[in-house]
């Protein structure tokens, strides 16, 4: 492993660099720092969730994508945990999570909301597999109900009961969440990490789809230090940043969707 990061970062810092090629070396060493990290957050504080919406959710499986730290910590996505907390409240009879990938969110609504279904879908089998680990490893595997592709006819179960949506798709939500194609979309609440990054416009497009039926409300990128264990104040301000640090390269903002009407 080290070889094989030493060769990529001379790789990356060959000739005279870039301001591309320092921020990607940069993030390649930030990466290998954060997996040291991790190895000490589990050791020291164990792979259960320290704080948030999530606190005592056991998370022994590795994330499908970015770090596992922000999570194991409590402080991953941390803007949305009012919403999070809102949606506990709201008594939602159906949560469907679309790119659940390796279960934090749909696993963690299910412990929270133990009246609700839940519905964890994602097209990468490991993510799955991942995601019915969680489940089981919190005695929820009867409650996370978890599949593959979810299609625009799969939202007319939306219709007749309180749903929330959450949607983190990559991109793909500028084609899965469109009201004429899926019209029981209308019925639901709808939590979407919208990718702008990789497609410019997007969160213009989808807002206005649903800008006459739900009340929008956009929610960016922040952080919050006050989940990270005791232990972490011997340590450096960049190894803590690197604790709460997500991976994230380009914006990724939340659009909450909630019905008008609705209280």
């Amino acid at each position: 492993m080290v070889a094989g990061v030493r060769r990529r970062l001379a790789e990356l810092l060959s000739g005279e660099p870039s301001p591309q090629q320092l921020n990607a070396s940069l993030r390649h060493l930030a990466k290998w720092r954060a997996q040291v990290l991790e190895n000490t957050l589990v050791q020291r504080s164990g792979e259960t969730v320290l704080s948030g919406p999530f606190k005592g959710l056991k998370y022994a499986v590795r994330a499908s994508e970015g770090s596992r730290n922000a999570r194991l910590v409590g402080c991953y996505e941390a803007s949305l945990h009012p919403v999070i907390e809102k949606i506990v409240a709201g008594n939602y009879k159906l949560v469907i999570d679309v790119g659940c990938a390796e279960g934090y969110y749909a696993t963690g609504l299910a412990m929270r909301m133990p009246k609700a279904r839940v519905l964890a879908r994602d097209l990468d089998p490991k993510a799955r597999e991942a995601c019915a680990e969680m489940a089981a490893a919190n005695g929820l595997a009867k409650r996370v109900e978890i599949g593959g592709a979810f299609t625009h006819a799969d939202f007319d179960q939306c219709k007749g009961q309180k749903t929330v949506v959450f949607c983190d798709i990559e991109g793909a939500e500028a084609e899965l969440l469109d009201p004429v194609a899926a019209p029981g979309l209308l019925k639901a609440d709808i939590l979407v990490e919208v990718h702008e990054g990789m497609r410019p416009g997007l969160v213009t497009t989808l807002a206005g789809r649903f800008a006459e039926t739900h009340t929008i409300t956009k929610y960016e990128r922040r952080l919050n230090d006050s989940g990270l264990p005791d232990w972490t104040d011997t340590l450096g301000d960049l190894d803590r940043l690197l604790l709460m640090w997500e991976w994230r390269s380009t914006p990724t903002p939340w659009l909450w969707m909630k019905q008008k009407g609705k209280a």
